[in-house]
């Protein structure tokens, strides 16, 4: 497609010339002043503009400049038309935003090969800001991107030291305060559901909204809400950008991500929970046990003591035979004995170990103060 120039000139033997030099390859448009010039620009857009120095009314800096200021004309390439060709006069149209500088007279081809070079230098210049748009775009992606993902780190972090889920829906809803979006969570705990909103109250039609669809698909969209489901947790999103199509994919493929690691963190929590039952489970048994034991060691000491003094009574009145078979059940007691000791030794040991078990279990169960975990505000990049 051939080139749009826009001639402004109040001279019209400058007019003819550039018609001559022009009409073969260009489409010409003529402003005959500076104030028709910059109306007929601002219309049509033209790819380049000659524009005359000196004409009555705006002289041609004026014009240049005031073009310079418009949006749709700042990247158009003006030549200036001068029959002044110091060097002063090429200082000022360059400081006025002119490519390009031409001292009349001038020869025909000489204006079309300055044409071409401007035309040249416009593309370019046209396709380096689109260049430099997209990777403006690639970068404010990229940015983006990190500063989600530095945020969904940072909630793991947060999460790791969450052991109730008050806490753990502290932590879930701080992560959507800079997304600006209102939601609401149920965690799927145990047998039970535990319901949360990001303002304190959730309504019981939100309730019944997140319950209907806990078996519905993975993302479910109604108006602007949004409801995304895992095995442990359900997400309602009041106000999704629905009519955002770039924002709504954006948060699509983010959220996915924390209610993944919420969704890990529940089940590791009713892991946990269920441990540390079993662990106390296992310590009323031996406690019971113990208890047990003492009373019978108690009764085994004393009948041995009996046994062993009714041993020696009986020793030297008893037949050799029958005194040799009464130490050896003597002995068979002293045995027994030794057996009971390494038993109370070993569940004593046992239990030393299912104490520091539980004292680890605790720990880890045990929530940590709000200074000890860092807030989301506290980094946005990784």
């Amino acid at each position: 497609m051939s080139k749009l120039v826009l001639a402004i000139d109040d001279d019209k033997l400058a007019h003819c010339i550039i018609e001559e030099a022009l009409s073969s390859s260009c489409r010409l448009l003529h402003a005959k002043s500076g104030e028709e010039g910059i109306r007929l620009a601002q219309k049509y857009q033209p790819d380049i503009i000659l524009l005359d120095v000196e004409m009555p009314g705006m002289n041609g800096f004026e014009v240049c400049e005031q073009m310079k200021t418009m949006e749709q004309l700042a990247d158009t390439p003006v030549m200036f038309l001068s029959s002044k060709g110091s060097l002063s006069e090429r200082m000022k149209g360059y400081n006025s935003g002119a490519a390009d500088y031409i001292v009349k007279p001038f020869e025909s081809l000489e204006l079309l090969a300055r044409i071409e070079v401007l035309d040249t230098y416009r593309k370019q210049s046209l396709q380096l800001k689109q260049d430099m748009e997209r990777a403006q775009v690639t970068a404010e992606i990229a940015m983006t991107d990190s500063g989600d993902m530095g945020r969904i780190m940072r909630y793991v972090g947060q999460s790791y030291h969450a052991h109730d889920l008050t806490s753990l829906s502290d932590y879930f809803f701080e992560f959507f305060v800079p997304l600006k979006l209102n939601v609401a969570v149920v965690f799927w705990y145990h047998d039970s559901e535990v319901f949360f909103s990001h303002n304190g109250t959730i309504q019981p039609i939100e309730q019944e909204l997140l319950e209907k669809h806990r078996d519905g698909n993975r993302f479910v969209d109604f108006g602007q809400r949004t409801i995304i489901n895992y095995p442990k947790v359900s997400l309602l999103v009041k106000n999704m950008p629905i009519d955002d199509s770039a924002l709504y994919g954006r948060y699509k493929d983010l959220l996915p991500h924390i209610l993944e690691a919420t969704n890990a963190k529940l089940k590791d929590m009713e892991i946990s929970e269920e441990a540390i039952s079993k662990v106390e489970q296992i310590g009323f048994s031996f406690e019971e046990l113990s208890e047990q034991l003492h009373s019978v060691d108690e009764q085994h000491a004393r009948k041995v003591a009996e046994f062993t003094e009714l041993t020696y009574q009986m020793r030297n009145t008893l037949p050799n035979e029958q005194a040799v078979q009464l130490e050896k059940l003597h002995e068979h007691f002293d045995f027994l004995n030794e057996e009971l000791n390494i038993i109370k030794s070993k569940l004593n040991e046992i239990t030393r170990v299912r104490y520091q078990l539980s004292e680890s279990l605790s720990k880890i169960a045990k929530p940590w103060g709000e200074d000890e975990v860092a807030a989301q505000t506290d980094i946005e990049l990784f």
